[in-house]
Protein backbone atom coordinates (compact mmCIF):
# COMPACT_ATOMS: atom_id res chain seq x y z
CA UNK A 1 0.00 0.00 0.00
CA UNK A 2 1.50 3.60 -1.07
CA UNK A 3 1.22 6.07 1.55
CA UNK A 4 -1.71 8.14 0.96
CA UNK A 5 -2.60 11.79 2.42
CA UNK A 6 -5.44 12.67 4.20
CA UNK A 7 -6.59 14.49 1.17
CA UNK A 8 -6.40 11.98 -1.08
CA UNK A 9 -7.87 9.05 1.09
CA UNK A 10 -10.92 11.84 1.41
CA UNK A 11 -10.98 12.62 -2.27
CA UNK A 12 -11.13 8.77 -2.54
CA UNK A 13 -13.94 8.27 -0.08
CA UNK A 14 -16.12 11.25 -1.48
CA UNK A 15 -16.06 9.00 -4.94
CA UNK A 16 -18.56 6.46 -5.47
CA UNK A 17 -16.79 4.17 -7.29
CA UNK A 18 -13.62 4.22 -4.59
CA UNK A 19 -15.07 4.96 -1.67
CA UNK A 20 -14.95 1.41 -0.06
CA UNK A 21 -10.97 1.62 -0.86
CA UNK A 22 -10.77 4.69 0.66
CA UNK A 23 -12.28 3.89 3.37
CA UNK A 24 -10.21 0.92 3.96
CA UNK A 25 -7.22 2.85 3.50
CA UNK A 26 -8.34 4.98 6.11
CA UNK A 27 -8.94 2.67 8.65
CA UNK A 28 -5.73 0.48 8.38
CA UNK A 29 -3.86 3.96 8.32
CA UNK A 30 -5.20 5.33 11.76
CA UNK A 31 -6.51 1.99 13.35
CA UNK A 32 -3.41 1.24 15.31
CA UNK A 33 -3.81 4.93 16.79
CA UNK A 34 -7.28 5.02 17.74
CA UNK A 35 -7.43 1.71 19.29
CA UNK A 36 -4.21 2.42 21.74
CA UNK A 37 -5.61 6.18 21.88
CA UNK A 38 -9.07 4.77 23.47
CA UNK A 39 -7.35 1.95 25.35
CA UNK A 40 -5.47 4.33 27.02
CA UNK A 41 -9.24 5.71 28.13
CA UNK A 42 -11.21 2.43 28.53
CA UNK A 43 -8.20 0.37 29.80
CA UNK A 44 -9.98 -2.81 28.94
CA UNK A 45 -8.92 -4.36 25.22
CA UNK A 46 -12.25 -6.03 24.41
CA UNK A 47 -14.25 -2.71 25.54
CA UNK A 48 -11.67 -0.89 23.54
CA UNK A 49 -12.27 -3.04 20.27
CA UNK A 50 -15.91 -2.32 20.74
CA UNK A 51 -15.42 1.59 21.29
CA UNK A 52 -12.60 1.74 17.67
CA UNK A 53 -15.49 -0.12 15.79
CA UNK A 54 -18.30 2.41 16.87
CA UNK A 55 -15.63 5.22 16.00
CA UNK A 56 -15.38 3.78 12.48
CA UNK A 57 -18.83 3.24 11.98
CA UNK A 58 -19.43 6.46 12.98
CA UNK A 59 -17.13 8.23 11.06
CA UNK A 60 -18.34 5.79 8.09
CA UNK A 61 -21.84 7.37 8.19
CA UNK A 62 -20.50 10.63 8.68
CA UNK A 63 -17.69 11.28 6.37
CA UNK A 64 -19.90 12.95 4.47
CA UNK A 65 -20.62 15.68 6.51
CA UNK A 66 -16.77 16.26 7.13
CA UNK A 67 -16.40 19.92 6.12
CA UNK A 68 -12.64 20.09 6.21
CA UNK A 69 -12.67 23.16 8.95
CA UNK A 70 -9.88 21.40 10.59
CA UNK A 71 -7.43 18.12 10.23
CA UNK A 72 -8.80 14.93 9.19
CA UNK A 73 -7.09 13.11 11.81
CA UNK A 74 -8.46 15.34 14.52
CA UNK A 75 -11.71 14.61 13.62
CA UNK A 76 -11.38 11.49 13.82
CA UNK A 77 -9.78 11.73 17.20
CA UNK A 78 -12.26 13.65 18.90
CA UNK A 79 -15.17 11.13 17.80
CA UNK A 80 -12.56 8.67 19.14
CA UNK A 81 -12.64 10.59 21.74
CA UNK A 82 -15.94 11.58 22.47
CA UNK A 83 -16.76 7.43 21.81
CA UNK A 84 -14.65 6.65 24.47
CA UNK A 85 -15.79 9.34 26.95
CA UNK A 86 -19.55 8.34 26.51
CA UNK A 87 -18.73 4.40 26.52
CA UNK A 88 -17.21 5.55 30.34
CA UNK A 89 -20.20 7.29 30.92
CA UNK A 90 -22.49 4.47 30.45
CA UNK A 91 -20.54 2.37 32.01
CA UNK A 92 -20.82 4.13 35.35
CA UNK A 93 -24.42 4.01 34.61
CA UNK A 94 -24.84 1.23 34.25
CA UNK A 95 -23.31 -0.22 37.09
CA UNK A 96 -24.52 2.82 39.22
CA UNK A 97 -21.31 3.61 40.58
CA UNK A 98 -19.28 7.03 40.58
CA UNK A 99 -16.35 7.81 38.06
CA UNK A 100 -13.61 7.28 40.99
CA UNK A 101 -14.97 4.03 41.35
CA UNK A 102 -14.62 3.25 37.66
CA UNK A 103 -11.38 4.25 37.49
CA UNK A 104 -10.08 2.22 40.62
CA UNK A 105 -12.02 -0.94 38.87
CA UNK A 106 -10.01 -0.22 35.52
CA UNK A 107 -6.89 0.30 37.46
CA UNK A 108 -7.14 -2.72 39.55
CA UNK A 109 -8.08 -4.39 36.18
CA UNK A 110 -5.02 -3.72 34.50
CA UNK A 111 -2.52 -6.23 36.64
CA UNK A 112 -5.25 -9.14 35.32
CA UNK A 113 -5.20 -8.01 32.05
CA UNK A 114 -3.08 -10.33 29.36
CA UNK A 115 -3.05 -7.79 26.82
CA UNK A 116 -1.12 -5.70 28.95
CA UNK A 117 2.42 -5.73 27.87
CA UNK A 118 4.74 -3.48 30.10
CA UNK A 119 6.94 -4.19 33.06
CA UNK A 120 6.19 -2.86 36.92
CA UNK A 121 7.00 0.47 36.05
CA UNK A 122 4.70 1.30 33.30
CA UNK A 123 1.91 -0.36 35.15
CA UNK A 124 2.78 2.31 37.60
CA UNK A 125 2.54 4.58 35.44
CA UNK A 126 -0.56 3.59 34.33
CA UNK A 127 -2.14 3.11 37.82
CA UNK A 128 -0.57 7.05 38.68
CA UNK A 129 -2.42 8.38 34.96
CA UNK A 130 -6.00 6.47 36.17
CA UNK A 131 -6.03 9.04 39.23
CA UNK A 132 -5.98 11.57 37.24
CA UNK A 133 -8.96 13.95 36.56
CA UNK A 134 -10.33 12.86 32.99
CA UNK A 135 -9.49 15.94 31.29
CA UNK A 136 -5.98 15.96 32.24
CA UNK A 137 -5.15 12.03 31.86
CA UNK A 138 -6.50 13.10 27.96
CA UNK A 139 -4.45 15.56 27.64
CA UNK A 140 -1.37 13.72 29.46
CA UNK A 141 -2.14 10.45 27.02
CA UNK A 142 -2.60 12.33 24.22
CA UNK A 143 0.85 14.40 24.89
CA UNK A 144 2.65 12.27 26.38
CA UNK A 145 1.77 9.36 24.20
CA UNK A 146 0.82 10.02 20.83
CA UNK A 147 2.65 13.55 20.87
CA UNK A 148 -0.28 15.46 19.45
CA UNK A 149 -0.17 19.09 19.33
CA UNK A 150 -1.40 21.42 21.34
CA UNK A 151 -3.25 23.25 18.65
CA UNK A 152 -4.17 20.12 16.94
CA UNK A 153 -5.22 18.88 20.85
CA UNK A 154 -7.09 22.23 20.73
CA UNK A 155 -9.44 21.05 17.86
CA UNK A 156 -10.38 17.78 19.61
CA UNK A 157 -10.70 18.62 22.53
CA UNK A 158 -12.67 22.09 22.09
CA UNK A 159 -9.89 23.42 24.34
CA UNK A 160 -7.55 26.63 24.63
CA UNK A 161 -4.53 25.60 23.91
CA UNK A 162 -3.14 27.84 27.12
CA UNK A 163 -5.46 25.63 29.70
CA UNK A 164 -4.13 21.86 27.56
CA UNK A 165 -0.76 22.89 28.40
CA UNK A 166 -1.83 23.79 32.01
CA UNK A 167 -3.50 20.51 32.20
CA UNK A 168 -0.38 19.11 30.96
CA UNK A 169 2.29 20.55 33.33
CA UNK A 170 -0.58 19.37 36.26
CA UNK A 171 -0.50 16.20 35.30
CA UNK A 172 3.09 15.30 35.31
CA UNK A 173 3.57 16.71 38.87
CA UNK A 174 0.16 14.60 39.96
CA UNK A 175 1.81 11.56 37.87
CA UNK A 176 5.70 12.29 39.55
CA UNK A 177 4.11 12.57 43.15
CA UNK A 178 2.01 9.52 43.17
CA UNK A 179 4.83 7.37 41.70
CA UNK A 180 7.14 8.53 44.20
CA UNK A 181 4.84 8.07 47.21
CA UNK A 182 3.90 4.66 45.86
Amino acid sequence: MAFQSDKEILEMILVKESCNYGFNLLVRKYQKQIYWHVRRIIIDHDDSNDVVQNTFIKIWKNINKFREESKLFTWIYRIATNEALNFLKRKRQKLFIPLVNVEERLSNSLSDDIYFIGDEIQLKLQKAILQLPEKQRLVFNMKYYNEIKYEDMSEILNTSVGALKASYHIAVKKIEKIITEN
